[in-house]
């Protein structure tokens, strides 16, 4: 998935979302790792960045290395991979889609992993206990953890727990009340997704849908 962020000036926050990123930012191509807990960022007003969204496993195969080595870092594409040639006199989308297809060929990923990173996401997404995950997928609970860490860069946990906060803060930033999105998200009660924003975005419900 494609998208455009321009900035308005100030710091701002970046909330942990389950994926890495290509992005085109300040004239070079960046990798953003997947986060942990919020970044905050510092840009002048009307910075632009476009960024490319990698689906499942696809950053471990593009990039030939485990996930976990990116977590909560932002790193130039050139610290990991030849820059493939691209248009330099296009559009940042345009350059962004011609440099990951070309990484995309180079990599010829193994599908079977990318079914594999797909379902899990899927599973972490539903919620569905770490043990039946496990279980379904023919793994040791231990092996599921290292499987993880390599294809998201964090274990099953966390990644449920960060497709609960996106889903509870989707539902606030349409209008939802916080208690009616805490239990649509699936947390326990409002004190429970009180202390889920505070402890992956360092802010409260309220500050971060506003």
């Amino acid at each position: 998935m494609l998208w455009r962020a321009i900035a308005t000036g100030g710091p701002g926050l970046i909330v942990p979302d389950g994926v890495l990123d290509l992005m085109w930012h300040e004239g070079r191509f960046v990798v953003a790792g997947p986060d942990r807990t919020a970044q905050t960022v510092d840009a002048a007003s009307g910075d632009e960045t476009w960024g490319l969204r990698l689906p499942p496993g696809v950053a471990h195969a593009v990039f030939g290395l485990p996930a976990r080595e990116l977590t909560d870092l932002r790193v130039d594409l050139t610290d990991l991979s030849a820059v493939p040639p691209c248009d330099d006199t296009a559009a940042p989308a345009v350059r962004l889609r011609q440099v990951a297809e070309t990484l995309w060929r180079r990599a010829d990923p193994d599908v079977g992993q990318l079914r594999l990173a797909h379902s899990l996401d899927r599973a972490a997404r539903a919620g569905t206990p770490v043990r039946e995950v496990a279980d379904t997928h023919g793994m040791s609970e231990r092996t599921l953890r290292r499987t993880s860490d390599r294809l998201f860069g964090y274990g099953p946990k966390t990644l449920a727990s960060i497709h609960r906060f996106q889903h509870a803060l989707r539902l606030m930033r349409t209008g939802t009340p916080a208690a009616e999105a805490a239990a649509g998200a699936g947390y326990v009660d409002q004190a429970h997704l009180t202390r889920e924003v505070r402890r992956l975005a360092g802010t409260t419900p309220r500050e971060l849908s506003g």
